[in-house]
């Protein structure tokens, strides 16, 4: 996926950072898929800052326009499943105070999908406002580690592949344990 995105900025480099920023839209709109393929696009095309500042701005972006599209659709109907589930009931029950610590710390942990985030904080009553900063800054630590391993591992240096070694030790280690 990462290569096909690059060979399409190289062929429309005019539009390239307009197309990563719609494709982040996109991704955070489904909220399930990863964007570490476009971060990848993204610096391996605009180099190491530069692209890891398109990849913030378009998951900042993605989060707000999701923000709003899911508040939009499904506010309403989801207000009362979601009271199956405490912990996103804790997010959409609290107040913009409240919503804001939980929106950053939960954007800090990178395993939570930030989709769930994206949707309990939508349904709930904290404001776009508050939730677009807080979002934006908890994505900022996770997106620079990102933006660090993904340029480490296609420079494939040592560091690149302590990267991969640690995350292939990681992803078995999270297996066997679910598989017991």
């Amino acid at each position: 996926m990462k290569d096909s995105l690059v060979h399409l900025f190289n062929a429309y480099p005019h539009l390239a950072i307009a197309i990563s920023l719609l494709i982040s839209v996109l991704i955070a709109v489904i909220g399930i898929l990863p964007s570490v393929f476009v971060t990848a696009a993204n610096i391996i095309f605009f180099g190491f800052w530069n692209g890891t500042l398109i990849s913030f701005l378009g998951e900042a972006i993605g989060a707000g326009v999701a923000f709003v599209l899911y508040r939009k659709g499904f506010k309403q109907r989801v207000q009362k499943r979601l009271q199956k589930y405490p912990r996103v009931q804790k997010l959409v029950l609290a107040d913009d105070k409240k919503a804001f610590s939980l929106v950053l710390s939960l954007r800090l942990i990178p395993f939570v999908p930030s989709g769930l985030i994206t949707f309990a904080a939508a349904v709930g009553k904290v404001s776009f406002l508050i939730f677009l900063i807080a979002s934006s800054l908890g994505k900022l630590p996770a997106l620079l580690l990102e933006a660090y391993a993904v340029y480490e591992v296609t420079q494939f240096g040592w560091q690149g592949k302590l990267i991969l070694l640690v995350t292939a030790i990681a992803l078995l280690y999270w297996a066997v344990k679910k598989k017991k």
